[in-house]
């Protein structure tokens, strides 16, 4: 793995997020109508138009591509810039997610944590922790990034 990240970091962003996002691909593409449900909690499980349903799977390939996308960055760059870079920008879409969930689910369902089911859990609170992570790298409180190895030393 060639990420610079620290280790806490590297092991959320490169390992745990690509497994979350890609296991996020599935739900949409093996029960499409419990997943546009579970979007807002308390939703009953009904038959979806064909809009909803191509929704929920093009939501799911792009959990796909997320995954793919976080491999393919953060195990082949040892640039500083282009890994901050990329971290910012999902950290931006961290923050949009979470804001849309709660703005379509409503204040009061959006703090109502007990009510919370598995996908709202996703939505919101692994997102929560997504964007902490990536807040913590982005202030440096993990250190510093680690040094790339130089290309003769890489394999050995």
């Amino acid at each position: 793995m060639t990420s610079i990240l620290p280790p806490f970091p590297r092991f959320v962003m490169c390992i745990f997020e690509p497994i979350a996002t890609a296991a996020g691909f599935t739900l949409p593409f093996l029960a499409t109508e419990l997943f546009a449900a579970e979007q807002i909690p308390g939703s009953p499980v009904e038959a979806i138009s064909d809009n909803t349903r191509m929704l929920a799977l093009q939501l799911g390939n792009i959990y796909l591509l997320l995954a793919m996308v976080a491999v393919a960055v953060l195990y082949s760059t040892t640039e500083p810039k282009v890994v901050r870079n990329y971290v910012i920008a999902l950290w931006l879409a961290d923050i949009g997610h979470i804001a849309t969930t709660g703005y379509v689910m409503g204040y009061d369902k959006f703090i109502d944590l007990a009510n919370y089911n598995p996908t709202t859990w996703g939505n919101v609170g692994l997102t929560a922790f997504l964007c902490a992570t990536r807040t913590a790298y982005l202030l440096g409180l993990f250190g510093p990034d680690r040094k790339p190895l130089p290309a003769d030393k890489k394999g050995q």
